[in-house]
């Protein structure tokens, strides 16, 4: 059974002749250990897809299979549990919490599972050294560099042990160097520390890390292969240059 499943999955905001079509009928089955890319112009769809499998989202239609649970039948409180403790989530701008400590920042998923506060600490702690910022436990966001505050919300979403780990522009908001390293990090979660991964970009040279791309124009998929693990990213930008994706 795939870790994630989607079928016939649409998105659509508003109606009647004002409805936004964000996705339609997106077909995507993610194995256990695979790390994705998904990439597309800029309102293709992609950030939509990604939240939808995680059940960040409802859809308008269709469904989402995560973990062998169908998203449509969980009510909010299931759904926000299946979340706390399978999924970890990265962001573009981090969604670190300025006036926390970066253990205290990765320590809080745990806290709001109801994870002893001694324990939820140790585990930040570990957690921390493991993506490499163990000597950044006391600092705050602003005392960090981008690149430190992203390896504090990559230590948030391993803290948890999850099941799987969506990426919604990693290193968008990084320059090449700190970019190079968080991308590293990330191929590692999936290499090492056995995590499935999802990742939104728009960067070829950040996609040809995983092993298969997904391609989106507005709202569908339209394309699909292993070319991301093997390929160089001028061999993906000249893919996406033909699909008039850039």
């Amino acid at each position: 059974m795939s870790l994630i499943e989607t079928s016939q999955l649409s998105k659509t905001y508003g109606s009647g002749p004002q409805a936004v079509y964000a996705l339609s009928d997106a077909n995507v089955k993610i194995e256990q250990g695979e790390f994705v890319a998904i990439m597309g112009p800029s309102g293709s769809g992609k950030s939509t897809l990604l939240y939808l499998m995680g059940g960040l989202d409802r859809p308008s239609g269709g469904k989402v299979t995560l973990a062998g649970n169908d998203l449509s039948t969980l009510g909010d409180k299931a759904l926000s549990q299946l979340r706390r403790q399978k999924l970890g989530l990265v962001f573009q701008f981090f969604n670190l919490l300025p006036v926390l400590s970066a253990q205290e920042n990765v320590a809080m998923p745990l806290l709001l599972d109801g994870v002893a506060r001694a324990m939820a600490m140790s585990r930040a702690q570990a957690a921390l050294s493991q993506v490499g910022v163990g000597d950044r436990l006391t600092h705050r966001p602003a005392e960090l560099s981008g690149g430190q505050q992203q390896r504090v919300a990559i230590a948030r979403a391993l803290v948890i042990n999850p099941t799987l780990i969506l990426a919604d522009e990693p290193t968008g908001n990084l320059d090449s160097t700190a970019s190079d390293e968080i991308i590293t990090l990330l191929r590692r979660a999936v290499d090492e520390w056995g995590r499935t991964m999802v990742m939104v970009t728009h960067d070829p040279r950040i996609a040809a890390h995983a092993d298969r791309i997904i391609f989106l124009k507005d709202g569908r998929i339209i394309d699909e292969n292993r070319m991301g693990g093997q390929s160089s990213a001028d061999a993906i930008r000249e893919r996406l240059g033909r699909m008039a994706l850039v």
